[in-house]
């Protein structure tokens, strides 16, 4: 922002943040302070602060992470959401699970929902067959990109593709995260046709987007929600679980499924496959939904909250 002028801090271990930062922060002396992680240091920093709160996933439900964290979730974030004179929330979702797990006045949250890259966009034939040959993916393929654990949901989505008829080739995006020992079992039984793409560069992505027939994103939970986004800007129908902020943010572009209804995902995977129709008009959706989204939209939004913060008290 223009006649602005921002200082980060150094980078250190959890403990650090907490113990050294607030003093070197009152030495600053700063207008405002800005935590895009979700939290502020435990001590006091001396000036008005703001902080973005991702996701709430761990108080939804614990058992979809590993355990160790109870000095975070028990103490700083709740802290830092009822200090912080303002919270950004991604999605109108998370501002709903801010309200409910830490009872604080919603005039308090700021909506900015995420950006979407502008190297997420449909992509020229001759470029997506030289992907195709470099990266060596089908030629025939629902995606799913994320992280592989509990909370993406990508057990239904393997039950699902088992019972198509005709069914393409299923390729899954993403690292092994916590507590997947029995979806890796499943995904090791289910032969050649499922494709494991444990490390991708980012700058493949949007032509991975942009091969597939649809993109399926299954999950319990999520604060936002980029695959989705960043398919839906490549041209790529999307089909979403019916759960916290998914709806909201493919809107009326994307096909909303319960998330653990194995058939109906079934179904609504082959709708997207063997409907020509209803593809392309997804096609064209999506990409009007997700010029809905963007980072420049998404800095305003936080400048005007950071700006806002300074005229604020907490209540």
């Amino acid at each position: 922002m223009p006649n602005t002028t921002y200082r980060l801090m150094p980078s250190t271990r959890f403990i650090g943040r907490h113990v050294s930062w607030p003093a070197m922060i009152r030495r600053l002396k700063p207008n405002a302070y800005f935590g895009p992680a979700g939290a502020l240091p435990l001590g006091d920093v001396g000036c008005p602060s703001v902080i973005t709160v991702h996701d709430l996933a761990i108080y939804r439900n614990r058992r979809w992470f590993p355990g160790g964290q109870p000095l975070s979730t028990r103490f700083v974030v709740p802290r830092s959401v009822l200090r912080a004179d303002v919270v950004i929330a991604v999605s109108e979702s998370t501002a709903r699970d801010i309200v409910e797990f830490f009872e604080i006045d919603r005039r308090r949250i700021e909506v900015v929902p995420h950006g979407v890259s502008r190297r997420f966009r449909p992509l020229a034939t001759d470029e997506l067959e030289d992907a195709r040959a470099r990266l060596g993916v089908p030629e025939r393929y629902i995606l799913f990109v994320g992280t592989v654990e509990p909370r993406k949901n990508l057990e239904t989505l393997l039950d699902a593709w088992v019972l198509m008829r005709d069914r393409p080739d299923l390729v899954v995006v993403g690292s092994w995260g916590w507590r997947y020992d029995t979806i890796r079992t499943k995904m090791e039984r289910l032969g050649p046709r499922l494709h494991h793409l444990e490390s991708v560069d980012p700058e493949e992505l949007p032509a991975i987007y942009n091969l597939a027939r649809a993109l399926a994103h299954p999950a319990w939970y999520e604060g936002f929600g980029l695959p989705p986004l960043e398919a839906m800007a490549c041209g790529t129908p999307v089909v979403v679980a019916d759960t916290s902020s998914l709806p909201e943010v493919v809107g009326d572009a994307g096909m909303v499924v319960p998330a653990g209804d194995v058939e109906a995902w079934r179904k609504a995977l082959e709708r997207v496959l063997d409907d020509t129709d209803l593809a392309a008009d997804l096609r064209h959706r999506g990409i009007l939904r997700a010029a809905q989204f963007s980072w420049e939209r998404a800095g305003r939004l936080t400048w005007r909250a950071i700006d806002d913060a300074m005229g604020r008290v907490v209540p």
